[in-house]
């Protein structure tokens, strides 16, 4: 009997809600605690609660590695999260030096006892070239504390280089494929990626007083970050600044699938790293339904799940089409 795509993830999350529902009645939740008992299962909460595109692409990787998978993102999500949940830049700085450290002493092994650092531990083999991608991360982030605008694309392309794709050097790494065209495909999926989450996440950023297009693309369209502060979209020149920004992300994402097909899909190499491509499918709903609002990046709608996020996921994955 045929199972439908529906049917298979309502029998996943059927899953994943028990298992979250026995934590709830042990009275738990997902602290640093609680995740030393269990690391692997905090990261896969962590992920789930805070970077639900990405846990919905944690489906498609092997079984076997989705508990690595989950151990990168939750890094890459905890740090991510940083300059939100602290009240100053040096409580910041504090949390960094802390991943340093754990960096250090994982490769050292003796990881530090905090679930992240456990799962990481457990996953990779403490290599240079691991700890150095960690790492990369984390300077990334200690800089973004000091200042989360930047001036010009390519400063911003960088920060993406040191985050988002290092990220996905990370994920080709668990999967074992080092090819260096799949590299440079992420390399742009990455700066997708950057830009795509920093558009949905516009209206909380000008909220806090942060103007996150950089200032060569709001520049060119007279854009002021005082009116944007207090008007949102309405702000003169807002939506033309979005649709160029929004553009650049269209256009990064086209170019790590062209790369793709170059490569061929049916390859071993591309087929077995289409997990790692999938992540683009949310960039591309979340780009197809900015231009649905006319680059209103302050619209309500934007900020709701999309219900056919994960039937596209599918459709992409078993069509081996991106």
């Amino acid at each position: 009997m045929k199972v439908s795509v529906g049917s298979r993830l309502n029998l996943q999350a059927a899953r994943t809600f028990q298992s979250i529902s026995l934590i709830h009645r042990r009275g738990l939740s997902t602290n640093v605690a609680f995740g030393l008992s269990d690391p692997h299962a905090y990261c896969k909460y962590f992920v789930q609660k805070h970077d639900y595109d990405s846990y919905l692409n944690s489906y498609f990787y092997p079984r076997a590695l989705q508990r690595g998978y989950f151990a990168i993102k939750a890094f890459s999500v905890e740090l991510s999260m940083v300059q939100d949940n602290v009240s100053n830049a040096m409580i910041g700085k504090m949390r960094m030096q802390f991943w340093r450290d754990a960096v250090k002493e994982m490769r050292e092994g003796r990881p530090p006892k905090h679930p992240i650092a456990l799962a990481l531990h457990e996953t990779f083999d403490n290599s240079k070239s691991t700890a150095y991608h960690l790492k990369r991360i984390i300077d990334a982030r200690d800089a973004e504390l000091q200042t989360s605008s930047f001036i010009t694309v390519d400063s911003l392309t960088s920060h993406a280089e040191s985050t988002s794709c290092t990220v996905l050097y990370l994920l080709l790494s668990l999967l074992s494929l080092p090819s260096s065209t799949l590299s440079h495909a992420a390399s742009h999926l990455g700066a997708a990626q950057t830009f795509a989450t920093l558009l949905r996440a516009l209206p909380f950023h000008a909220k806090h007083g942060r103007m996150i297009i950089p200032a060569e693309i709001t520049a060119k369209h007279s854009v002021s970050q005082e009116d944007v502060f207090r008007h949102g979209g309405d702000a003169d020149g807002m939506e033309d600044a979005v649709f160029d920004f929004a553009t650049l992300a269209h256009e990064h994402l086209n170019t790590a699938y062209d790369m793709l097909k170059a490569e061929d899909l049916q390859g071993r190499d591309a087929e077995e790293g289409l997990p790692v491509f999938l992540a683009g499918v949310p960039v591309a709903n979340y780009l197809h339904r900015l231009e649905k609002v006319n680059f209103n990046a302050f619209d309500p709608k934007l900020q709701r799940r999309d219900g056919l996020l994960a039937w596209q996921m599918w459709v992409a994955y078993f069509r081996k089409r991106l």
